[in-house]
């Protein structure tokens, strides 16, 4: 049995973290169509599809084995190096890490600044609804990820975080405008209001417990932006769905009003990691933990 070849690794993890052959080969200071020699090369030594050509660009699943494998590899050879050769700064390690838009927003950079500013490190964030941050885990493009899976997964170990608490919020021009009548299935049906993406389904299932409204019976802007979600609200083009944590000082001013205060989303937040973590990683999984229950409820 042949062994890996990690240039081979390195080209495919490059591949799917950038998502097109040409950026790949811009990060690799190679050709493209070396990149393109090295994943068929990589794929006959295995005799199998490490990659599937579509769009997103996506791995096989023993692609994604690889992946992680070359991850971890590059963890443990990023914490050896510096002890043997302490006076040659080596070139900076990336931390892939995933999380959804509102930890992102509110206090995962203060919890990992840190330990960016004292390390040659670059962060690779990882962005999706926290529904589907673990498959970036899952799929070894992530050493970590905050999720609202409560189990953990085979080989990762899990910590309970917290509570994030959402409310429904808006601007007063926007109540005035589409609620004068107040919040209910009728009134809804006209008033514009805001998902993460097509896979967010937070919005949908809070409107459909309390009034009932499916997917569909009203307006939905789809935008990737917890901080879009805020804007939008303030110029009173939507309402929407949105973490507590994020708006306090909205809330505090009047700029957004809590347009239905007796209702409430509670998510609980938990952070999955690789089991064998050193170094730093280590070092961001303790401070993601220590400032995540600190922060959230």
């Amino acid at each position: 049995m042949s062994k890996l070849d990690y240039k081979l690794l390195q080209a495919l993890a490059t591949v799917i973290k950038d998502q097109s052959f040409e950026r790949a080969a811009n990060s690799l200071f190679i050709t493209q169509s070396a990149v393109s020699q090295r994943i068929k090369q990589l794929e006959q030594n295995i005799a199998q599809p490490v990659l599937i050509r579509s769009q997103p660009l996506r791995a096989t699943e023993v692609g994604k084995k690889l992946i992680k494998h070359y991850h971890q590899v590059m963890q443990l050879e990023a914490e050896l190096l510096p002890n043997i050769y302490p006076d040659n700064p080596q070139s900076p390690l990336t931390i892939h890490l995933a999380t959804n838009a509102d930890s992102l927003a509110t206090w995962l950079i203060p919890a990992i600044a840190p330990t960016i500013k004292n390390n040659l490190i670059e962060i690779n964030m990882l962005v999706a609804d926290e529904q589907h941050t673990i498959e970036k885990l899952k799929d070894g493009e992530a050493f970590g990820a905050i999720s609202l899976q409560d189990k953990p997964i085979k080989g990762c170990q899990m910590t309970k975080l917290g509570d994030l608490n959402y409310i429904l919020v808006s601007s007063p021009e926007f109540r005035d405008t589409y609620f004068k009548k107040g919040i209910n299935s009728e009134t809804l049906r006209s008033a514009p209001g805001i998902a993460f993406d097509q896979r967010d389904n937070m919005h949908v299932r809070f409107i459909e417990e309390h009034f009932g409204l499916k997917e569909g019976d009203y307006p939905l802007h789809a935008m990737r932006s917890s901080e879009a979600f805020v804007a939008m609200a303030k110029h009173g083009a939507a309402f929407c769905l949105v973490a507590e944590l994020q708006i306090k000082d909205e809330l505090a001013t009047g700029e957004l009003i809590n347009i239905l205060p007796d209702y409430k989303l509670v998510e609980t937040l938990y952070w999955h990691h690789w089991v064998l973590l050193k170094g730093v990683h280590k070092k961001i999984s303790d401070v993601i933990i220590e400032q995540g229950q600190n922060v959230l409820d």
